[in-house]
């Protein structure tokens, strides 16, 4: 990642006040515009009933590279529809990766698909992000 860039900026930005990611273990592994690839590793605290990964912790993570990879441009964006296929169950100890990839971009939408995979290179997970992109910039006046 360079480490001077506007999409490594934003993301730093948004993660610094993003508990929830921080709390998940999220580790940023890469980031450009329109991209991202997210990690974590499967807690005992994430497990469900069943003693697999809770679906909310898979959605989790790939809504936040959804979040991420959108926002990369420098422009605020917020999602406005998701959905995901839950294809592996996942146990404690697993480590996925989560892969955001910019499918179109317009002046106001943009369409993600993100890819979730675990430490055997499986897909556990297929997610898909519709968001909205408002005028707000992450830094305004900065040449982007």
């Amino acid at each position: 990642m360079n480490e001077d860039s506007l999409p490594k900026r934003v993301v730093d930005r948004m993660y610094g006040q993003d508990w929830f990611s921080q709390w998940l273990g999220i580790e940023r592994l890469e980031v450009s515009e329109g991209r991202c690839v997210l990690r974590l590793t499967i807690r005992k605290e994430m497990l469900n009933g069943f003693g697999i990964a809770h679906g909310g912790i898979t959605y989790s993570l790939a809504d936040s590279a959804l979040a991420f990879a959108s926002n990369s441009h420098g422009r605020m964006s917020v999602s406005v529809e998701t959905s995901i296929s839950h294809t592996e169950s996942l146990k404690e100890g697993d480590v996925i990766t989560a892969v955001a990839e910019e499918m179109q971009l317009s002046n106001k939408i943009g369409v993600y698909y993100v890819t979730v995979t675990n430490q055997r290179s499986e897909k556990v997970a297929l997610f898909k992000g519709t968001v909205y992109r408002t005028s707000k910039e992450w830094f305004p006046g900065a040449g982007q």
